[in-house]
């Protein structure tokens, strides 16, 4: 039997975890396909060597993010968030499996053609990115922190994971004949298996667990029109008409640009966390790090690197006396990161690959560890339907940030005569 915190909300160890381990398959299954395609870009860049596939990959993608999420963060109160998610992740589903699909029909070569359809499906990630991470984050505010940071941890963990494999699959095949493209492929089976995965955990397990059950619930009487099918789903009918009618006030709510001023400082945090980040990774540490003795493996090595210490980052502010809540401390924090580009560039210069593998690391850990600070602090305090608002809102920030981040990436060549 479950028993209830300070909010009446079902707090039973099996319910709890079962959710946040949920959470973290979903988080898993909403950036694996991407970061698929991100880890075997020495298979592309032997594939396709004269169009910067590290570089323009990122840069196709991130339009297709940015102007999707814009268009759903703006219509988020009336957006049927169980078909949005869905969407994403069947979205995410058959776009993996269309890159198995044209990398078997060109036989696995390269060229204009192959590399343009590469670039449509890097196009159509973003599109389901844009669906998936938006929506769940949104979703997620208004339920207990625990849950966001499983779902902000299943993202870097699905890093985690595909640098592993790629780091498996390279000592497998390596001296193999085709051993790329064999685990290129491999990446992409994969990657489909936990799209369908996160498929069904959405439409059939998800909405059915009790703490989720329960905040969607709470949100609905609060006014939020988005997880009306979620709650029909879990088996739960809706009457926030008949509450609207009894008291209109409690169905007020905050417009997204009175969230917006108020938190302002929060979507510059992401907004700067994520420039920073995806300037330097992964375009610059595929490169531009020169030549050192791990030969082939330095790249996969500092990817890998970056994406441990992402993973460990977002788990360390559940240590309560470690985790930054204060909002001049997280802007201290976000902007002391810059120190990291001078860094970068004279380690790359003048530095071993030892000193290179500490800064990924570093450049890793206080991505993640801040990520989750900002995104479990900011929706405090506010109504369900204005916290998934706000939300979705700070994950535009994040993704606006990033395609920022790639397009600044490319100042790094200056000089390089491309």
């Amino acid at each position: 039997m479950a028993i209830a915190d300070g909010d009446g909300a079902p707090t039973q160890f099996k319910e709890k975890y079962a959710a946040m381990m949920v959470c973290w398959l979903l988080g898993i299954g909403c950036l694996v396909s991407w970061n698929s395609m991100l880890t075997i870009e020495d298979y592309y860049g032997y594939l396709f060597p004269r169009y910067h596939p590290s570089r323009v990959l990122s840069l196709v993608y991130q339009p297709f993010a940015v102007g999707t999420l814009a268009i759903l963060a703006y219509n988020e109160a009336k957006l049927n968030t169980r078909r949005r998610n869905l969407t994403g992740y069947i979205i995410f589903f058959i776009s993996s499996i269309l890159v198995l699909v044209l990398d078997l029909a060109t036989s696995g070569k390269g060229g204009i053609g192959t590399f343009i359809g590469i670039c449509a499906v890097s196009g159509a990630f973003g599109i389901a990115d844009a669906h998936v991470q938006g929506g769940m984050v949104g979703d997620l505010s208004f339920m207990q922190p625990e849950l966001i940071q499983s779902f902000l941890a299943g993202l870097a963990a699905s890093g985690a994971l595909t640098s592993a494999l790629r780091l498996i699959t390279k000592a497998a095949f390596e001296n193999s004949q085709n051993g790329f493209r064999k685990g290129a492929i491999l990446f992409f089976a994969i990657s489909a298996f936990f799209e369908l995965l996160c498929v069904l955990l959405y439409a059939f397990v998800f909405p059915k667990l009790p703490i989720v059950r329960y905040y969607r619930s709470k949100a609905a009487s609060e006014g939020s029109k988005t997880v009306s099918a979620d709650l029909v789903a879990g088996g739960i009918q809706t009457h926030s008409k008949q509450e609207a009618e009894e008291d209109p006030k409690h169905m007020e709510r905050l417009s997204t640009k009175e969230l917006f001023f108020e938190n302002m400082d929060y979507a510059l945090d992401l907004f700067l966390i994520y420039v920073l980040t995806l300037s330097i990774f992964p375009g610059f540490l595929s490169e531009d790090t020169g030549s050192h003795g791990l030969g082939g493996w330095y790249v996969l090595v500092l990817i890998a690197m970056y994406n441990v210490w992402d993973l460990i980052g977002r788990y360390l502010p559940l240590l309560k006396f470690l985790k930054i809540e204060s909002r001049k401390g997280l802007m201290i924090a976000i902007f002391s990161r810059f120190l990291l580009i001078p860094a970068f560039y004279f380690t790359a210069k003048y530095g071993d690959q030892g000193w290179m593998i500490m800064l990924t690391s570093f450049l890793g850990l206080t991505n993640g560890f801040l990520t989750v600070c900002v995104l479990t602090s900011a929706p405090k305090g506010y109504k369900g339907p204005e916290q998934n608002a706000l939300g979705n809102l700070l994950v535009l920030f994040l993704l606006g940030g990033i395609f920022a981040g790639v397009t600044l990436d490319w100042l790094w060549l200056i000089g390089k005569g491309w």
